[in-house]
């Protein structure tokens, strides 16, 4: 530390010492200032002399207006710094925990699993379309949309002028081929007495073979049309040509149909005896899935229920919007459950086996796209846990690939517990 002080202020302070120590006596004036401390009464000290007083003697005289106290170094030192611990948020403690449930965290043996989203599809190899050969007005319909049809069965009657044509040629070409007939055997008795050369019983013949061939030609044409030469009439019948389910209706009553190339189906029908079931993988889990793999289908309308199928497709082609590929899966579908346009859930199982912590599907709470569990810590205090969900599997048990370890105790009711929680801090 460096002491500064005022000249004329030392010279006064030597000058007062000179007439305090009168008569003489014997005073040391010790170097040591520390705390101002007076000076000290030493006999053999020798009698002082202003002359030689060292710098040190007039810093220590300097000083002497100092408080003469002893100085506490304690007095200057910072007050200790009080450390308060916060508590953890994610510990909580429930006044009454029999009330929820608690599983022991297990390891098993898990099929590593791939979650897709997909829609049931009708195959398109047992789907039919139903049109019209040619253009009219619709007079009745007897099938609607989503209704169970047999093969030959009636589904609309409409008029059809091209049917009224094709029925006036048939008759016209079937007069026609009887007058031939009457002419080639005119001919023919003709020639056999020699009343006509032999090229008009060949001319003769030739036109009664073109004429059936007309008439023949005009019944095939009706029958393309949907009509019956046996039954005149300008009414055409529309029947299904195969058994199933209609999935697409494009007419009603007293609608014009257009001819076939400017016209959509009539109507379509598939049998949904079996099922298409076609989802969407991203290009990230294409490698882990393969042909032949089982799958599991979950339907939202039946949640309690998963069904069993094969890959039986997978698409060469990637969208590149969603970088995903089609996956096709087969399903029999004898029930009658699966209904085209219904959503579902596909779980691909792979053929290998990962050793994974699982615990209770319900024991899992999604909170703020995180996935969290509530960890037993003892008979009140939970710990609220961070875990790395994975797929849910057939028994209602969800694998954790991280984040808790067999062993541990879970509530099994998290989304209930939380609630619990929530109302007791808000207390």
């Amino acid at each position: 530390m460096t002491y500064k002080f005022d000249t004329v202020a030392l010279v006064g302070q030597v000058g007062n010492l000179r007439r305090v120590v009168n008569p003489p006596v014997d005073v040391c004036v010790s170097p040591t200032i520390a705390g101002c401390q007076p000076a000290r009464r030493i006999p053999s000290c020798p009698t002082p002399n202003t002359a030689m007083l060292t710098a040190a003697a007039i810093l220590s005289l300097a000083l002497s207006g100092c408080s003469r106290e002893p100085v506490n170094a304690a007095a200057n030192v910072a007050p200790a710094t009080k450390v308060e611990s916060v508590p953890d948020r994610n510990v909580v403690t429930v006044t009454n925990p029999e009330r929820f449930a608690v599983a022991q965290a297990v390891a098993r043996h898990e099929s590593d699993q791939i979650l897709a989203n997909g829609v049931v599809a009708a195959d398109v190899s047992r789907s039919y379309a139903v049109n019209s050969l040619s253009s009219g007005r619709v007079v009745e319909v007897r099938a609607r949309l989503g209704d169970d049809v047999q093969k030959g069965q009636l589904l609309l009657t409409m008029t059809s002028p091209d049917m009224s044509q094709a029925f006036a040629d048939y008759q016209k070409f079937k007069a026609g081929a009887a007058l031939a007939k009457t002419q080639v055997e005119r001919a023919q008795l003709l020639y056999s007495h020699g009343a006509a050369p032999q090229k008009d019983l060949e001319l003769a013949e030739d036109t009664h073979n073109k004429a059936n061939i007309d008439t023949l030609t005009a019944e095939e044409r009706i029958r393309l049309l949907g009509g019956d030469p046996q039954h005149v009439s300008s009414l055409l019948e529309i029947h299904a040509p195969v058994s199933g389910t209609i999935t697409e209706q494009n007419v009603t009553s007293a609608a014009g149909v257009k001819s076939l190339d400017n016209s959509p189906n009539l109507f379509t029908i598939a049998d949904l005896s079996n099922v298409w079931i076609v989802c969407d993988v991203y290009e990230n889990d294409l490698g882990r899935v393969h042909l032949g793999d089982r799958a599991e289908i979950e339907l939202n309308a039946y949640p309690d229920r998963r069904l069993a199928g094969r890959v039986t497709n997978i698409s060469k082609l990637l969208d590149p919007n969603t970088r995903s590929a089609k996956v096709r899966i087969e399903l029999p579908n004898e029930a009658g459950i699966l209904r085209p346009n219904m959503f579902a859930t596909i779980h691909f199982v792979s053929r290998g086996t990962e050793t994974r912590t699982v615990i209770p599907s319900s024991a899992v709470l999604r909170l703020q796209d995180r996935d969290w569990v509530f960890v037993k810590l003892s008979d009140q205090r939970f710990r609220r846990t961070e875990v790395q969900a994975g797929p849910v599997n057939a028994d209602k048990t969800q694998q954790i690939l991280g984040g808790l370890r067999p062993g541990d105790q879970v509530v099994t009711t998290a989304l209930l517990f939380d609630r619990e929680v929530q109302k007791s801090t808000e207390q």
